[in-house]
């Protein structure tokens, strides 16, 4: 489900205004979003009788309001963070490139780094329901599906029909979403690490410079969105930058086989002669034999093989666009 009653604080300060001002703004706005951490992670992410007490941005714990150190949950928001840090301290990466969704774990250290770290930033339950409750009681944590900054879509069926009241998590992929997490995120650190605003500020800039540059020179131009097939619907934010359409998936849980109902209805329902198909792992090609004549690619939505997000946001728009021709 959408996270209830989602932070407006930075709603406005994530869109319209320039750059400058946003940052500026955000950098006091902050504090607001800061007062209110823990009940966004009480709302959207923990049940009331076990999540921690809100407590104000001046009431941390002694031990860590002074801390700089900022602790990041998962790789595809490390990528976005590493860009608004380039040339200041980087955030500590919680779970390990692929530990996306129920994956992973937080060991003892890990532990302690959440404690230890000023915030504690990650997605929220609906991705990373693994992390809801080792974050239901900390007082440090933002969840960004808290704030109502970021452009959602709702879950889609094998048959590429949205699920009512879901969200499909994988915001990141949306370049203006990406662009709206790094004003975010700088916002943050500026408020943790004053004295390197100015490069936060800078980074932002050219972030969102270099993703408008990535859409344009990805964008594919055609009367209608084309076409393709997902093993697993995971892409649905880069559709709108790469003109694309689903017409259908294989299974709606890459944990779970495809039945052959599906099979048959891919079969029906290919727009193209040449489908492209978008696998999730190398283990999947064996659906591949069953849907000749076929065109596919092995992509991971998480970017867990990019050492950087917007070479890693075009590798995975140049060879979906390569896959659909």
């Amino acid at each position: 489900m959408f996270p209830a009653q989602p932070n407006t604080a930075l709603h406005s300060l994530l869109s319209k205004q320039s750059l400058s001002v946003r940052l500026k703004q955000l950098a006091r706005g902050v504090g607001a979003l800061l007062l209110t951490s823990a009940a966004l992670t009480t709302s959207a992410n923990a049940a009331p009788s076990t999540a921690a007490a809100p407590i104000g941005i001046d009431q941390l714990p002694a031990a860590i309001r002074d801390n700089t150190q900022i602790a990041i949950s998962n790789y595809p928001l490390f990528l976005l963070s590493e860009a608004v840090t380039k040339g200041a301290p980087s955030g500590k990466l919680l779970l390990d490139p692929g530990d996306v969704g129920h994956h992973g774990s937080l060991s003892p250290s890990d532990m302690k780094t959440v404690q230890d770290s000023r915030y504690v930033i990650w997605f929220g339950s609906q991705l990373e329901s693994n992390l809801a409750k080792p974050l239901a009681k900390t007082h440090n944590s933002i969840s960004l599906f808290g704030l109502k900054a970021f452009h959602r879509e709702p879950l889609r069926d094998v048959k590429a029909e949205p699920i009512e009241g879901t969200l499909d998590p994988h915001i990141w992929l949306d370049p203006n979403n990406a662009k709206a997490i790094t004003r975010a995120l700088g916002a943050i650190y500026s408020r943790a690490n004053p004295e390197y605003k100015a490069i936060y500020a800078a980074n932002v800039q050219r972030f969102a410079q270099q993703m408008d540059s990535a859409v344009q020179q990805a964008f594919v131009s055609s009367k209608s969105p084309r076409p393709y097939w997902a093993y697993h619907d995971a892409f649905h934010y880069i559709e709108p930058a790469l003109n694309l359409r689903l017409v259908g998936a294989l299974t709606s849980d890459h944990h779970l086989p495809p039945k052959a109902s599906q099979f048959h209805w891919l079969k029906q329902n290919h727009p193209k002669p040449t489908m492209c198909m978008l696998l999730q792992a190398d283990s999947n090609q064996g659906v591949l034999s069953k849907l000749k004549p076929i065109n596919s690619t092995v992509q991971q939505e998480d970017m867990s093989g990019a050492t950087d997000f917007i070479s890693g946001w075009q590798a995975l728009a140049k060879d979906i666009n390569t896959c659909i021709g």
